[in-house]
């Protein structure tokens, strides 16, 4: 979801990135699906890794075009009751015949559009459209990644709320554009048929919404220690004067959170291989080399050698993810 400036203190405030999770986190949990996926479907996704992982931000792009994707990507749990994240309904009629459609399409529907494009996929596979099967799976994962971040959850989407306004764009692009050479990006996940994926979802959300307390109480500690210009920069753009938060403090929140980004961006990518492989189950299980017609014995060796690179946290050093490599990460 991609939120817009906001006024702050007399100053126009700038979001350090405006994508959501930002460009980079996107499209890397985009690639670290892939290695999670069953021998099966994994020439298939890896031989179109390049286009997963470059497309990924692209229901953020659209939102620009598509005055309806907004809401697509987020829901504000505390505008449908006190206990919402509990207690909504996890299908999508019985959630419109309780709150309405329109309360769902203005206040957030992103685990209910999950779902939807969940079923999108499983028909793309059922017919092994190659191009279908690519573009359901890219916005799919998009979407998933969405749900598992914590501003995400909150009518407090920026912190707006709470005089802590520009939060959104610090943990979910700031702090892994600087941190991600320290994560984990390893998991010993493989991907998993999900029996129920409407609860899956949902609990993605509910662990994700738990994080919010706590990373609101965590910027406010980190702030005592820094003064107003330690805090934030002061930078003339077009005229105006913007206002930045500064590496100092973003790298000393990051070190306040703990693993908490490294840990929902490793969720992120377990549940979307686990929602890609679930929806090639549910598709009868298609088989899917027939669709890969440059598969050698060359495409096969550098997969391994990406796999062991990634069993041993080294895709970074060995210069293998993409979304490191590209120079696309970041949106003006």
């Amino acid at each position: 979801m991609i939120k817009k400036s906001k006024v702050f203190a007399g100053l126009f405030f700038v979001m350090v990135l405006t994508a959501s999770w930002g460009f980079l986190v996107h499209k890397t949990v985009h690639q670290l699906a892939i290695y999670e996926l069953p021998a099966e479907m994994l020439p298939f996704f890896y031989s179109h890794m390049e286009s997963l992982v470059t497309n990924a931000p692209r229901p953020d792009i659209r939102r620009n075009q598509d005055s309806s994707e907004a809401t697509k990507h987020f829901i504000d749990l505390e505008m449908f009751g006190e206990k919402a994240a509990t207690s909504m309904p996890i299908k999508w009629q019985e959630a419109v015949k309780k709150y309405s459609k329109d309360s769902l399409l203005k206040y957030g529907y992103v685990p209910y559009h999950v779902i939807y494009m969940k079923g999108k996929l499983t028909e793309a596979l059922k017919s092994k459209n190659k191009d279908s099967i690519l573009f359901y799976a890219t916005d799919l994962g998009h979407y998933i990644a969405d749900a598992n971040v914590p501003l995400h959850t909150t009518v407090n989407y920026d912190g707006q709320l709470t005089n802590q306004r520009g939060l959104h764009s610090v943990w979910e692009s700031a702090i892994p554009e600087i941190e991600i050479g320290k994560y984990q990006l390893y998991s010993s996940h493989k991907a998993t048929y999900l029996k129920d994926p409407e609860t899956a979802i949902w609990e993605a959300v509910r662990r994700a919404a738990k994080l919010v307390p706590d990373m609101l109480l965590k910027e406010k500690e980190v702030s005592k220690g820094f003064t107003e210009e330690q805090k934030y920069r002061v930078q003339v753009r077009r005229g105006r004067e913007t206002k930045s938060y500064t590496t100092e403090f973003i790298k000393a929140y990051a070190a306040a959170l703990g693993t908490t980004v490294n840990d929902q961006l490793r969720h992120s990518a377990d549940l979307i291989a686990d929602f890609w492989y679930t929806s090639w189950v549910d598709a009868g299980k298609p088989e899917l080399g027939s669709l890969v017609k440059d598969w050698s014995e060359l495409k096969q060796k550098s997969l391994s050698a990406e796999m062991d690179a990634f069993n041993s946290n080294q895709l970074i050093e060995k210069k293998l993810l993409l979304s490191k490599i590209t120079g696309t990460n970041t949106q003006e």
